[in-house]
């Protein structure tokens, strides 16, 4: 470990373990065919999302879409929204692009890359109104717990890339992972908007994902936090 990452808290979290599995051919062409419009390269400078998008309207950014079925459904039910999703799989980020050339979809841009380098390097603060993420790797035994995403750190930089006003949803199955969620969230400069305290009922905004279906078909509760800014 270098001094920066020693001295960096947000070096040791990580939005992702990867694993990259085997690409179909659909999903290579796709990266190879359409990366140069929808995609963009992590740097340390920051976008401008009007001159990304071509456009000003409100900006949705969602970390770990995975094969993005869920993201593009949102996308397409908000055209009057710009989208950014953060996805490290790469065949998922295959399996998006696919789908999304194949439906024209414009008003969406992806970075194949960590969310924590995104969101520091290249968002700016202040201009982002609203930031995703549902069902991210739990980490469900106590000595991994570290591992989480959802730590006070992460929130905080979210926080600093949202405008006021903007909101931070998360969603999870796991009972100890909303919990431990729940107690980052609440000593955070977030304000929650549960009238209880706790966790609100389902946004009609968050399409529901197979992965949130197989977890209820298993008895699993599904938790949504949404704190604003």
């Amino acid at each position: 470990m270098n001094a920066t990452e020693t001295n960096n808290p947000l070096r040791r979290i990580k939005s992702f373990v990867k694993r990259e599995g085997r690409f179909t051919p659909a999903q290579s062409k796709a990266l190879l065919e359409n990366w140069s419009f929808y995609g963009l390269d992590c740097q340390p400078v920051e976008i401008c999302p009007e001159k990304v998008f071509d456009r000003v309207a409100p900006l949705i950014i969602e970390i770990g879409f995975g094969m993005g079925v869920s993201f593009l459904e949102t996308i397409e039910k908000n055209p009057e929204h710009d989208f950014i999703g953060v996805e490290v799989h790469r065949p998922g980020v295959g399996a998006f692009l696919h789908q999304a050339q194949q439906k024209q979809i414009a008003n969406v841009r992806v970075y194949c890359h960590d969310a924590v380098e995104v969101l520091r390097q290249s968002i700016p603060d202040n201009s982002v109104d609203k930031v995703c993420i549902f069902f991210p790797d739990p980490w469900p035994k106590k000595r991994h717990n570290k591992r989480r995403l959802i730590q006070s750190e992460f929130v905080e930089l979210i926080a600093k890339k949202l405008k006021k006003g903007g909101c931070l949803h998360l969603a999870t199955d796991w009972e100890n992972y909303a919990e431990h969620m729940l107690a980052v969230l609440q000593v955070s400069s977030l304000v929650n908007t549960s009238e209880s305290g706790d966790y609100v009922s389902r946004p009609e905004s968050r399409v529901s994902t197979k992965y949130e279906q197989r977890g209820e078909r298993l008895g699993h509760t599904v938790r949504d936090l949404v704190f604003v800014k």
